[in-house]
């Protein structure tokens, strides 16, 4: 992790176009804030490409799309590509059905992401690698370096593959990550707001893979030091508390007692 990423992040206040779940707008834009960084929530096609030209980096999510979402999502991720700001990819589902199977190859036919992030089960899925899944979750077992690195391979593009251990891989280089803690899968949008956090990473001036790790990690430390607070007891007052820590220094969350 390289504090000095999130350090810059919180100057710049990037501005980050979400093209996302609408389960978790709400959450995910209170999450980013508090991490530094500022959400633009804007859907409609008529405007993707005017938003587009104003923002520092894109996140297209697939968690609740709809058809008429697609195009705007087209947009806003080959007007990202033309000004070479980054983008995130995150075909949430993409495995549950075929509409949402044929919606993620649209999109990447046409949009170059930055970033793929998902789980082990949607990713595997876009590889072609035999993975279960329950819904939108990865339940299943198997390899996961190895479909982090066909996805990278596949789309030519850095991977974030989600799980007890996230794996990043740049094509070239493997870097895992243990950090986090179990009750962020007890919550809707822990993911779709970790593909924001990545955005916001994604725009400063630094080696991809570092960008990359950084968010992760500092995702993971904030989600343990959260779920230590002693007034926590559940899901329920975890959240707060892990917004808070987003919103904190690297040193003061890896001070915290993480008994």
């Amino acid at each position: 992790m390289d504090a000095s990423i999130i350090k810059k992040v919180r100057r710049a206040q990037p501005l980050i176009h979400h093209l996302t779940n609408q389960v978790v707008m709400n959450f995910t834009a209170n999450g980013l804030l508090a991490f530094g960084g500022s959400p633009i929530m804007a859907k409609a096609k008529e405007e993707a490409e005017d938003i587009g030209k104003i923002v520092d980096g894109v996140l297209i999510n697939i968690g609740t799309v709809m058809p008429q979402d697609v195009q705007s999502m087209i947009l806003a991720g080959k007007t990202a590509n033309e000004r070479d700001i980054p983008v995130v990819f995150d075909p949430v589902g993409v495995k549950a059905s075929s509409f949402r199977n044929e919606v993620a190859k649209e999109i990447l036919q046409v949009v170059r992401p930055t970033i793929i992030k998902g789980n082990a089960s949607e990713l595997a899925y876009l590889a072609n690698i035999p993975w279960e899944s329950k819904g939108v979750d990865s339940v299943g077992t198997g390899d996961v370096e190895e479909v982090a690195i066909k996805i990278a391979q596949i789309y030519e593009t850095t991977v974030v593959l989600t799980g007890e251990t996230d794996v990043i891989c740049t094509g070239e280089e493997l870097i895992h990550n243990m950090l986090g803690h179990e009750l962020l899968t007890r919550m809707t949008g822990a993911g779709c707001l970790l593909g924001s956090i990545i955005t916001a990473c994604l725009t400063t001036n630094d080696p991809t893979e570092l960008q990359a790790k950084t968010a992760v990690s500092f995702y993971g430390l904030a989600a343990q030091y959260a779920a230590t607070r002693q007034n926590v007891t559940g899901p329920g007052t975890f959240i707060p508390q892990f917004i808070d820590a987003l919103s904190m220094e690297v040193e003061a969350l890896r001070g915290g007692n993480y008994a």
